[in-house]
């Protein structure tokens, strides 16, 4: 098992170490190891743990949401198909906002297309 330092979490992670902190505050991150000194250091499984997270928060999970599934998996495999439940009910939310994004990106594309077709402007580079 490696050992990272908090630093080295907050690089790989891609989060600050404020986020870290905090996340580990709220009870997102558990009994993250500390050396005798009191620093901490992040295992591999919390840095599985924070990739989670990561693709959660990017996502636009709530922290409640994402508190919800990190208590459930801590407590078992009993609780694996709530947990799937809260990361489809999840998805869908992901797939309307994708959906709503290509509509708004249509539209978009379909306003710079009329610009480039006014004298005086460039066509994009694309």
């Amino acid at each position: 098992m490696s050992g990272y330092a908090p630093s080295e979490a907050a690089r790989r992670s891609g989060f600050s170490l404020d986020t870290l902190r905090y996340y580990e505050r709220i009870g997102l991150l558990a009994d993250v190891e500390r050396t005798a000194g009191g620093q901490r250091v992040f295992t591999d499984d919390d840095l599985g743990w924070l990739e989670l997270f990561r693709c959660l928060r990017d996502t636009g999970m709530p922290i409640a949401q994402m508190r919800r599934y990190a208590q459930l998996a801590r407590e078992g495999e009993q609780t694996a198909a709530e947990r799937c439940a809260l990361l489809r009910h999840h998805a869908v939310g992901v797939e309307e906002q994708m959906a709503l994004l290509q509509r708004q990106y249509a539209h978009l594309r379909e306003k710079i297309r009329f610009y480039e077709r006014q004298p005086g402007v460039a066509p994009s580079a694309e």
